[in-house]
């Protein structure tokens, strides 16, 4: 008599090893926005558009830092929604939107020429191409 015995594997993912590995891909994005907005505001200027905001020029430094800043935001906000929400990606990608549209609101509003602005706002643009998909990625649908 022959006995064949079959066990079941179960691949068990704690929220711990997600979220960290949301938070390592959050952070790779951030960095690869914040070298693309420092490339994009070196190309506009190298371009002609100036960089002066209300009379002051912004370093192109400034750009990376400040992606980086509002970037690491994001990474914070995906984690927590990553626990506490219902549905996590729907929820990433509707708040990180809605935040997108309201941050190009200061760049219409501020003290520079048109080019400035259009600039400011591409940056924007770009920064939260390269880091809301590969967030929302991460999360759980």
């Amino acid at each position: 008599m022959t006995t064949t015995a079959t066990t079941a594997t179960t691949t068990t993912r704690t929220a711990g090893s997600g979220v960290a590995a949301l938070i390592g891909f959050g952070v790779a994005a951030t960095a690869a926005a914040s070298a693309a907005t420092m490339i994009v505001a070196a190309a506009g200027n190298a371009a002609g558009v100036s960089l002066d905001v209300g009379g002051a020029p912004i370093p192109v430094s400034g750009f990376g830092v400040l992606t980086t800043v509002f970037s690491l935001v994001g990474v914070i906000l995906a984690a927590v929604l990553a626990r506490t929400a219902r549905h996590p990606r729907k929820a990433f990608v509707r708040t990180t939107v809605v935040l997108t549209v309201l941050s190009l609101v200061p760049d219409v509003i501020v003290d520079a020429a048109p080019g400035t602005k259009a600039l400011l706002m591409l940056t924007h643009l770009v920064a939260a191409a390269i880091v809301i998909p590969v967030i929302a990625r991460r999360l759980p649908a």
